[in-house]
């Protein structure tokens, strides 16, 4: 398994009070594995994914990632493993304004130990994977939605991350647009990524392997 959580809470204190968000979740990813996590808004999926993704720590249990101890990982221990094994998908992109496309594909590679012309190497590769070799030296703004979100898929995977997580990755696209992102991820699985995405589209959620489904914070069968 890629991911094992066990007994996973994590609650939020509002106004003193505290407000349970997940509860005693118990998950098991398998290496390769498409999963799709559905449930209504503010049911905890995004809070959950965020928790895979290692950018919320505040939570109890255990987490196992890749074979690593997540709960028992200090800070820095943490941002190496996620930097090493985990690739982000966002709803609204993320890009940088101020970086080109190839600039932008290019920054998660400066976290690693690659020399510059393997960087530019595996950018080139990507751009051209993605269709994006005309597009390297525009920026953000010069993009359409669909192009934008290319670019972070792109981006999210140029490190070849164990776990590629995705949250709503369709969501601020036409469905046309967010068929093709949708065709791209499984074609990504097929090659043997291990995928999770969050998603309100019955339709793309299908494409999974397997659903899963968030309701008040506790997980069970879709």
């Amino acid at each position: 398994m890629i991911v094992q959580l066990r007994q996973l809470d994590r609650i939020h204190v509002q106004a003193g009070l505290r407000v349970p968000v997940l509860r005693e979740i118990h998950l098991d990813i398998a290496e390769g594995e498409f999963l799709s996590i559905v449930g209504p808004s503010g049911s905890g999926k995004t809070t959950l994914l965020n928790v895979l993704g290692l950018m919320d720590h505040d939570w109890s249990g255990e987490y196992w990632l890749d074979g690593s101890a997540v709960h028992q990982a200090g800070a820095r221990q943490r941002q190496a493993l996620q930097r090493s094994a985990v690739g982000f998908i966002f709803q609204h992109y993320h890009l940088l304004d101020d970086l080109t496309v190839a600039e932008n594909l290019e920054l998660p590679l400066s976290y690693r130990d690659l020399p510059s012309t393997a960087r530019r190497e595996r950018v080139q590769a990507a751009l051209a994977r993605f269709g994006l070799e005309g597009k390297k030296g525009l920026y953000p703004a010069q993009l359409s939605g669909g192009q934008q979100q290319l670019v972070a898929v792109a981006r999210a995977v140029i490190a070849r991350p164990r776990l590629l997580l995705a949250d709503e990755p369709t969501g601020a696209l036409h469905s046309s647009q967010g068929r093709e992102i949708m065709a791209l991820l499984t074609e990504l699985n097929r090659e043997g990524m291990t995928i999770v995405q969050v998603t309100h589209n019955p339709e793309f959620a299908a494409l999974a392997a397997r659903t899963v489904e968030l309701r008040d914070g506790v997980l069970g069968a879709a």
